[in-house]
């Protein structure tokens, strides 16, 4: 996708059907490892990305929602501690929790 010159990788989009009476949602994906030597500085860099994606969503497709791909080890560890709840509420980040070695997702998080 490219934005006001910028070109934007989305990991992933999708069609996501939340719940039988409901109709299904478009979302968009970004999925992080986390496998630097920081997860705070991995974070950062994930949440910059984040904001610029779903910048580039709201004045491009505006019917399809942003969720981060966290790992289930880096969301028990990282996204349970104060500041990192602070910050998903604050910022209000949508998570999809996925386990990369059954392929799998753990857990939506909105």
């Amino acid at each position: 996708m490219e934005v006001g010159g910028a070109k934007f990788e989305i990991d992933l989009g999708a069609e996501l059907l939340l719940a039988a009476e409901r109709a299904g949602k478009k979302i968009a994906v970004e999925i992080k490892s986390f496998l630097g030597d920081s997860a705070i500085t991995d974070y950062h860099t994930a949440l910059g990305q984040f904001f610029n994606y779903r910048l580039a969503l709201e004045l491009n497709e505006p019917d399809r929602t942003l969720h981060l791909a966290i790992p289930v080890a880096v969301h028990q560890a990282f996204f349970q501690r104060e500041f990192a709840q602070l910050s998903i509420e604050r910022y209000e980040i949508k998570r999809l929790i996925y386990d990369p070695v059954q392929e799998v997702i753990v857990e939506w998080i909105n």
